[in-house]
């Protein structure tokens, strides 16, 4: 995707003492969470708005409290082909979390979803699990969008398979609703309640059932947590 000069950025040049290797595997990971693209190594690139400049500064601080140095460069003139070659790679690097996300949703969450109703377990505890893990997809979605400042090709592709997710746990709510309620129409009917309506239901205390909620099920099937360090 192409886009219009003049965009700013700002190169951060910065150095550590190799030991301890924890101080600086946490900064690279703060320095990748708020958007960075690294073009070397202890050389990363942002798009320069206050809301990043504001968000370097703990980082900023914890690279000089562990003895090390940093230089903080604003660029204001490329060529537009190296402009261009900022662009590409932050466009490649927010694709490849968007394609994260995707493979999250696809591959665990839907899967998951079938599979615990394959094997029946309509639980309330179980609906609250799943709820719990699409908020963590969601809130994973909009950390990257808000940084894909250029406007990432399959965005709009992660966001239907979010809206994808959320009417599977709609519709499992539903079933679990359902069964709940004794309407032995575990698919739902005209007269299906609300998704408010049910959550007021289906929602209670759990007076520290929330470590026993499978007692009796078959075990659990493994889900795998979102792995991304973004």
């Amino acid at each position: 995707m192409a886009s219009q000069q003049p965009t700013r950025f700002l190169v951060l040049i910065y150095r550590m003492p190799a030991k301890p290797t924890a101080g600086r595997v946490a900064v690279w990971r703060q320095l990748r969470k708020i958007g960075a693209i690294y073009v070397q190594q202890s050389v990363c690139v942002f798009r320069d708005f206050a809301a990043v400049r504001a968000d370097l500064q703990p980082i900023l601080a914890r690279i000089i409290a562990a003895s090390g140095e940093y230089h903080l460069l604003p660029v204001r003139a490329l060529s537009q082909a190296e402009h261009q070659k900022l662009v590409d790679q932050f466009l490649m690097q927010t694709a490849k979390q968007y394609a994260e996300i995707i493979e999250n949703c696809e591959v665990n969450f839907q899967k998951e979803v079938e599979f615990e109703i394959f094997r029946k377990n309509l639980t309330y505890e179980e609906a609250e699990e799943i709820r719990i893990e699409l908020e963590k997809i969601s809130m994973w979605f909009e950390r990257v969008k808000s940084r894909d400042w250029f406007g990432a090709p399959n965005r709009e592709e992660t966001a239907a398979w979010i809206g994808r997710c959320e009417q599977l746990l709609d519709d499992f709510e539903a079933r679990v609703f359902a069964i709940q309620q004794g309407s032995g129409d575990p698919q739902g009917s005209e007269n299906r309640p609300t998704r408010s309506e049910r959550l007021r239901t289906l929602r209670r205390p759990l007076d520290g059932r929330r470590g026993n909620s499978h007692n009796g099920a078959s075990p659990r099937h493994p889900r795998k947590a979102p792995t991304s360090s973004t």
